[in-house]
């Protein structure tokens, strides 16, 4: 078909639900593209112009309005031509500019790599769906067209783009409850990244179609009939697994085709939800259910605003028959998804999915805000774009829909923001349970909280969700710097002040000219860099003092050997993320200690003994600097303990028994045999100070059965 008919096709298909002037404005558009594009192929010889047109056509099918068509007409003009934005707003409108640039390239950003160019190119288009959800239709679109017509590209491309759709757009589809454009997506894929298992595939499916066919029309019969006598009208349709999904199954399940086959699927349409739950219990009358395996998606959607019952039966010969039972409705809802908007809104259609798009998107928002760059942005969308999910409750009854696997935490987060920084425990159930306990369907949760708590580094190790994930690490990197910009304005100061200076005492013209010679914005900068290690405090306040101080005093580096007294800086335990105290000699409070300026790290402390310090004060004696502990310090930190024992009944619940008494907390145990009556147990412990651990050390060393107790120094 020719471009000329192929425009006047698709305005004939339009004029179903269009008015003569929107259909006048997207032949306008189509005629401007046909101009911009004039002189471009696509791979296959034919014009460009036969892309937009039938994006176009995949966004009719859909019943978009006729900004969306257009913008499909005009997709590829701003990347692939001269046009500008600007034309297009004055040429059409500002909304449809909007459109079109939301699902544009970024072509005039260099970047250091191709992922980073796909990274930053899918948040701007993310970005621009969280102000119309309509671009993400048209990129569906686009995409959809373009794995339909894969076949012409390099395999190398082929692959690409194939890994690309099934990684970002298929699972957006799904999220945005669009099964079909899912499962052709899948599908496509599919066959573009295994060429040869695909077709394998859908010859067994074939073969196996012919054999099941007398079985699906012998249960499909029997539940036409039992529905018509009890007079419930329904609509039974045989489902059959699409291609992926069958290999999907067969890979991560570890089941043979048969095995997947064996399962009969189908749908039941009824007229209303109350007929659904009558369908439901004669379906159960009619064949045996198997305990458990029934899910009620209508109470509670799916996060995609799925809805329908899902049962697993005995049928015929004891064969397993899966059934969906849904409204005329939600089967639109279940193939459409948000598209269901447009394709219903004139009969009054109220769509789920609308709702939970708007949701999804606010908070595509937040983690936009918290992300650090495009790679973070990215990684955090791919871990909310979740197929599978858990359904729980919070004390007042309001469900919230999570991720399979997802913790206290995560519900914490998705309740608020709030709740989750300040989260300390959590009651499951009415029973206190780890934060880090994966969740299950059913399950009530109630978050405790405390106004000074704060999220944890560690959580991040068992988080699922994006929001939970970018929401800790947001919180910690503002904290990190707070904490640095702290110590780093502590660290100069002391340095200042050892040469009879000070912050305040400086010219601000000569502040603001280190800053300029450094590249930073403020002094709160320069004492970030100072706080996390890039900077060496002693060489900043050199520069920092002017040049008619003495150059002996402003020169001095002055390492870990100058004067402690002059030169110590206080450690009060709360300095955070800037502060590391070394494992290798793991100092305590009441110990003498040394820091060394590490970059990224802050401050790391070690005991003035340790061989690893005295390596860096050879070295690098002018990142090295002479500490104290403040006269209150409250916090614990961790020790470990040797001790030689004669094994003996009781003996270990003894030492655990002193230990508590003490107000100290076990972390780790481990013993070793020496001997048929001789063992070595390194005890890790968390202790107050230096004295706290020495007093219990003189409690355990009186037990019977401790023959020698010493502090692990290295």
């Amino acid at each position: 078909m020719s471009s000329a008919a192929g425009i006047d096709a698709l305005c004939t298909r339009l004029e179903s639900y269009l008015t003569p002037d929107q259909i006048a404005d997207i032949r306008r558009a189509y005629l401007f593209s046909e101009n911009a594009h004039e002189g471009q192929f696509r791979r296959n010889g034919s014009p460009y112009i036969t892309h937009p047109l039938a994006v176009a056509n995949i966004l009719c099918d859909m019943h978009m309005d006729h900004q969306s068509i257009m913008a499909a007409m005009l997709h590829d003009v701003i990347e692939d031509t001269g046009v500008t934005k600007g034309e297009i707003a004055e040429l059409f409108s500002p909304e449809v500019a909007d459109l079109v640039d939301g699902v544009t390239k970024l072509t005039q950003v260099h970047f250091t790599s191709k992922a980073e160019a796909q990274a930053e190119n899918f948040r701007k288009m993310m970005l621009a769906m969280t102000q119309d959800i309509r671009v993400i239709l048209v990129k569906l679109a686009d995409r959809l067209h373009n794995m339909r017509t894969l076949d012409v590209l390099t395999p190398e491309k082929r692959r690409r783009v194939a890994t690309e759709t099934l990684d970002i757009y298929a699972p957006i589809a799904n999220r945005l409850g669009m099964n079909d454009f899912r499962v052709e997506f899948e599908d496509l894929g599919f066959y573009a990244l295994f060429p040869m298992r695909a077709p394998l595939i859908r010859k067994a499916v074939m073969a196996a179609r012919g054999n099941r066919k007398e079985m699906l029309v012998s249960i499909k019969e029997a539940l036409e009939a039992r529905m018509s006598e009890e007079g419930v009208k329904v609509r039974v349709i045989g489902r059959e697994k699409h291609l992926y999904s069958i290999y999907q199954k067969m890979r991560e399940k570890q089941k043979s085709f048969s095995e997947i086959m064996d399962v009969y699927g189908f749908r039941v349409i009824t007229e209303n939800v109350d007929a659904c739950y009558r369908a439901l219990g004669i379906a159960h009358n009619l064949y045996k259910p198997i305990p458990g395996k029934f899910k009620d998606y209508i109470a509670i959607p799916k996060a995609n605003g799925y809805q329908s019952l899902h049962t697993i039966l005995k049928g015929q010969r004891g064969v397993p028959v899966e059934i969906q039972i849904r409204t005329e409705a939600m089967e639109a809802m279940a193939n459409n998804g948000i598209a269901a908007h447009w394709l219903y809104k004139s009969d009054g259609f109220t769509n789920t999915s609308q709702t939970r798009a708007r949701e999804w998107m606010k908070s595509l928002l937040e983690i936009q805000k918290n992300a650090g760059d495009s790679m973070e942005f990215i990684e955090n969308v791919k871990i909310d774009l979740f197929p599978d999910e858990v359904y729980v409750f919070t004390p007042k009854g309001r469900s919230l829909t999570l991720p399979v696997g997802a913790t206290a935490v995560d519900f914490a987060y998705a309740v608020h923001t709030g709740v989750g920084n300040t989260c300390v425990a959590a009651r499951v159930d009415n029973r206190l349970a780890p934060l880090s306990l994966p969740l299950f369907t059913g399950q009530t949760v109630e978050i405790i909280t405390a106004p000074g708590a704060r999220p944890n580094p560690a959580w991040l190790n068992f988080v699922i969700t994006s929001k939970a994930r970018s929401s800790i690490r947001h919180f910690l990197k503002d904290q990190q710097q707070s904490e640095a910009v702290d110590l780093g304005r502590r660290l100069l100061e002391k340095t200042l002040s050892t040469q009879g200076s000070g912050l305040a005492k400086l010219a601000p013209e000569r502040i603001a000219s280190v800053l300029n010679d450094l590249g930073l914005p403020d002094i709160d900068a320069l004492c970030e860099e100072i706080g996390i290690g890039n900077r060496v405090p002693q060489i900043v306040a050199a520069r920092l003092l002017p040049d008619d101080d003495g150059s002996d005093t402003r020169g001095a580096t002055g390492g870990a050997n100058a004067n402690p007294s002059a030169r110590s800086i206080a450690i009060r335990g709360t300095e955070g993320l800037v502060i590391t105290y070394a494992r290798c000699c793991r100092p305590l409070p009441g110990d003498p200690i040394v820091g060394h300026l590490s970059a990224g790290r802050g401050i790391v402390i070690h005991r003035d003994s340790c061989n690893n310090i005295l390596a860096e004060l050879r070295d690098s004696p002018d990142k090295c600097m002479n500490l104290r502990w403040s006269e209150k310090v409250d916090r614990e930190f961790q020790s470990e303990l040797r001790i030689e024992l004669v094994n003996q009944r009781g003996l270990l619940a003894e030492i655990a028994r002193q230990v508590t008494e003490m107000d100290a907390n076990i972390e780790g145990i481990n013993i070793q045999e020496k001997g048929a009556h001789h063992g070595v147990m390194h005890l890790s412990l968390q202790v107050h100070n230096r004295i706290h651990l020495a007093r219990l050390i003189k409690r355990i060393r009186i037990i019977k059965g401790v023959e020698k107790i010493t502090r692990v120094r290295a």
